[in-house]
């Protein structure tokens, strides 16, 4: 496997998140906004989006698994790591790198939603297009890319390649 094309670059994200920080510092303005991180991946965007989120904030993450060492979801999501606050009655912000299948995200909203969470939001740097999810509601979206396996920004490809500051394909080397 290779780094292919660059797909958004280091300076659109950071763009982006921007935008994206500046929208929840207005609609959350007065709140008591929890934002949580799905790791690995999402470590690296939500301590660059909270950057621009001008608001005392308080941080939770959640490792979860689906996919294990392949580049395809397995559709069987394990909670690894659960929440360390309690969320009844808070403003949560569940912040991701990608959303790909949405299986794992959609689980973990009906997860959390059981918690009584006063509000329950979803930011995501990288949407897949061109396929087949359950429903889900992104408050805060950042690009809409192909349904390739990709890296950098957070995503990772056998635990490598995290540290890229952009998002580029993963291609096979022929």
């Amino acid at each position: 496997m290779k780094i292919g094309k660059t797909l958004v670059s280091a300076e659109e994200i950071k763009d982006k998140l921007t935008e994206m920080g500046n929208q929840i510092t207005i609609d959350y303005r007065d709140r008591d906004l929890l934002m949580v991180g799905i790791l690995k991946g999402a470590f690296v965007v939500m301590a660059d989006l909270s950057r621009h989120v001008d608001l005392p904030l308080e941080f939770d993450f959640m490792a979860v698994s689906s996919y294990g060492a392949s580049t395809k979801t397995s559709g069987v999501v394990r909670i690894l790591k659960d929440l360390d606050e309690e969320i009844e009655g808070r403003d949560v912000l569940i912040v991701e790198d990608i959303i790909d299948s949405g299986l794992t995200l959609h689980y973990l909203m009906k997860n959390l939603l059981v918690r009584k969470p006063a509000t329950l939001e979803i930011a995501a740097l990288l949407i897949k297009e061109g396929i087949e999810r359950p429903p889900l509601e992104v408050r805060y979206e950042g690009f809409r890319i192909p349904p390739d396996f990709v890296i950098g920004y957070g995503l990772d490809y056998q635990g490598k390649y995290r540290n890229l500051p952009y998002v580029a394909v993963m291609e096979d080397e022929d």
